[in-house]
């Protein structure tokens, strides 16, 4: 074999060598990385914790969802519907003084509806409505989550005491936390947008 001959194999090889990484780091831009821990914020956090620390798995988990939910349209909520549903949420936070824990089921449900009726997954459904929620509303996510999670620990409780372990402060927290979610579902600003968390 000739010298041109070598050299223009390692030229080849080279090639090929750089093409494939440059596709790997292109694709890892589209979707892992720093790209995920952006766009997911808190919940990037949360499901690398999930996953023991193991970040490979966690943008796994992340890139399937954006995958899965990334373009669903949120419906818009015509004038009628926010109002009500905002009148039901000023209900929940009265009850809330009275019947802590049926305060923070009704919001659990309330949010199930809000969700449902912008276009996610029914609330039948739950984790996957969950996943469709935290690709389009990462930042507040959690506290739906943690709302749901004391509502089931709750559900062989005993009436309006707090009881399965969750005192009024922790009932308080997840209530203003799932707030902050009621609140973005039903903001007007956010009707047209397909990746509200992009920039």
């Amino acid at each position: 074999m000739s010298t041109s001959m070598i050299i223009a194999v390692i030229v080849i090889v080279a090639v090929v060598v750089l093409g494939a990484a440059a596709l790997i780091l292109s694709i890892r831009g589209r979707h892992g990385g720093p790209d995920l821990k952006r766009r997911f914020g808190p919940e990037y956090e949360r499901t690398v914790a999930r996953h023991d620390g193991d970040t490979a798995a966690a943008e796994r988990e992340l890139t399937e969802r954006l995958e899965r939910h990334g373009k669903l349209r949120e419906r818009p909520l015509e004038p009628a519907e926010r109002e009500r549903y905002t009148i039901r949420w000023t209900a929940v936070q009265e009850r809330f003084v009275d019947e802590p824990r049926a305060a923070v089921a009704e919001a659990d449900q309330l949010l199930a509806e809000v969700a449902d009726a912008r276009g996610y997954p029914d609330g039948g459904h739950h984790d996957e409505q969950l996943a469709a929620l935290s690709v389009h509303h990462a930042d507040h996510v959690d506290g739906y989550r943690r709302v749901h999670r004391m509502t089931r620990a709750g559900a062989g409780g005993t009436g309006s005491g707090t009881g399965a372990g969750t005192g009024t402060e922790e009932l308080r927290t997840a209530l203003v936390q799932a707030r902050a979610l009621f609140d973005d579902l039903i903001d007007t600003g956010r009707t047209d947008r397909t990746h509200p968390k992009e920039s």
